[in-house]
């Protein structure tokens, strides 16, 4: 009989897990209320599997399994959760967990599929994982983002295309998996070129040759750029890429990750930087100064640059906050930027201003800006939702609704008991006359108030 730890912070759910479970005969089941709690029992008991549930207080399940890992535990881990954000299961993936399961409104179908994953986990020790399980990690990861993704292997093929990649590019699993030699790159550019996710070893230079504008880069983490690509029917796009590198309990590089969003309809009055910009200039100047002077000098220079725009910045605060003199805020904020063009807290309150003053596309550049800046900052990816979310409704447009709707989520997948950003998303559907698509948000805002597990974004101030 194999042993279970099932760890959860929500008794209802353990409650009627544990006898289901137990039911089969095979498996006999302990459960934990909380990630301390269970490594607590850790030390004294084995167990043949852990499931343990993502979104749990205190320390959630990515964080239980860095610290099992840690510990040189290699017991088989199945996350349950009832949302999914790519960067998180990759971060799971990384730490060895072995499979996801999302919660859905079948249970009894749900607890038939964990109990099946519970057996194939324990079937091989996580250190001896072939490859086909690997693989099916991976499939498993991409089709339980709600974003459009895909996979391909260490040899460019790809091994997984989700839902939502294929009602973006109108290309079905079936004519995409398996192939290569970049032909999966042909429904977003209309031919064979290098994508971002071929490029995330590559040196920036080589990025940049590819026409992608790099957004953001963690070393062996996610790349973030924006290229333009080609759709089916001839018309030209905007495309957000992702791309990360998925690696097995020995570092070893086994398939990379790509997320591509359709951003035409935010971007559209926003244009993408170039290598002509302000900025670019600006990091031009400063390499230049740093060859021609000393480091300590260059040092100086650059500290009392950054210090001059952080002093502009909390000027520029205290002028609308306090006084609400927006159009004396907006110059101060100006020259912060004249500093720097690439502080996006600036950006952000530059576009509160904006929104404070009634113009609102004004708003959306500087918000654009900043959310191009620090692309995963949930407090701004709210402001810049809410922004999307009043011209839509001022201009009774499907367009800019849909894509509030999709920046709402991108805090929603962060911040998995934000309460507001739930609600918003409700209205923005009922904007849109989708009335049941709205109820669900609606009653997921109330059910998180009610369970009082509300976590509203804490301003954060970064210059």
């Amino acid at each position: 009989m194999l042993s279970v730890l099932l760890i959860d912070d929500e008794p209802a759910l353990l409650e009627v897990l544990k006898p289901f479970v137990e039911r089969t005969g095979e498996m006999s089941v302990h459960t934990a209320q909380s990630a301390i709690e269970a490594l607590k029992i850790l030390p004294e008991k084995s167990f043949d599997a852990i499931i343990v549930d993502y979104d749990m207080p205190e320390i959630n399940g990515i964080e239980f399994l860095k610290i099992l890992r840690s510990k040189g535990d290699t017991t088989p881990v199945i996350i349950f959760t009832g949302v999914g954000h790519e960067r998180t299961a990759i971060e799971a993936i990384n730490y060895g967990a072995n499979f996801f399961l999302q919660k859905d409104e079948d249970p009894k179908k749900q607890f038939h599929e964990l109990c099946d994953m519970v057996k194939t986990a324990v079937e091989s020790t996580y250190i001896g994982k072939k490859l086909g399980t690997t693989r099916k990690i991976i499939t498993d990861l991409i089709n339980f983002s709600e974003h459009p993704s895909f996979a391909i292997d260490r040899e460019g093929r790809v091994v997984a295309w989700n839902k939502s990649i294929e009602q973006l590019t109108d290309t079905p699993a079936s004519e995409i998996m398996g192939t290569g030699d970049y032909l999966y790159s042909e429904p977003f550019f209309g031919t064979k070129r290098k994508m971002l996710v071929n490029l995330i070893f590559e040196p920036d230079e080589e990025i940049k040759r590819q026409e992608y504008r790099i957004i953001s880069r963690v070393a062996k983490g996610p790349i973030i750029a924006v290229s333009r690509g080609l759709k089916k029917d001839g018309s030209e796009w905007t495309l957000w890429s992702k791309a990360m590198p998925v690696y097995d309990m020995q570092g070893n590089f086994i398939a990379s990750v790509g997320i591509v969003r359709d951003v035409t309809a935010t971007s559209e009055d926003v244009p993408i930087p170039d290598e002509t910009s302000d900025a670019v200039e600006h990091k031009r100047e400063n390499s230049s100064l740093q060859t021609s002077t000393p480091a300590g000098f260059f040092s100086k220079i650059l500290s009392k640059s950054t210090g001059k725009s952080s002093s502009y910045h909390k000027e520029g605060v205290n002028l609308y906050r306090k006084e609400k003199k927006y159009a004396e805020a907006l110059a101060v904020f100006d020259k912060a930027l004249e500093i720097d063009n690439n502080l996006p807290f600036v950006w952000n309150d530059r576009g509160l201003c904006y929104r404070e003053m009634g113009d609102n596309k004004s708003a959306l550049k500087s918000f654009m800006r900043a959310v191009e800046l620090a692309p995963d900052n949930p407090e701004l990816l709210f402001n810049l939702g809410e922004t999307l979310e009043k011209i839509g409704i001022q201009n009774m447009s499907t367009k800019y609704l849909n894509s509030a709707i999709q920046t709402f989520k991108r805090v929603t997948n962060q911040m998995p008991n934000n309460a507001d950003a739930w609600n918003q998303i409700g209205i923005c559907y009922k904007e849109l006359g989708q009335i049941e698509e709205s109820k669900f948000y609606f009653d997921r805002a109330r059910d998180i108030h009610l369970w009082k597990k509300h976590t509203p974004i804490k301003p954060k101030r970064e210059i």
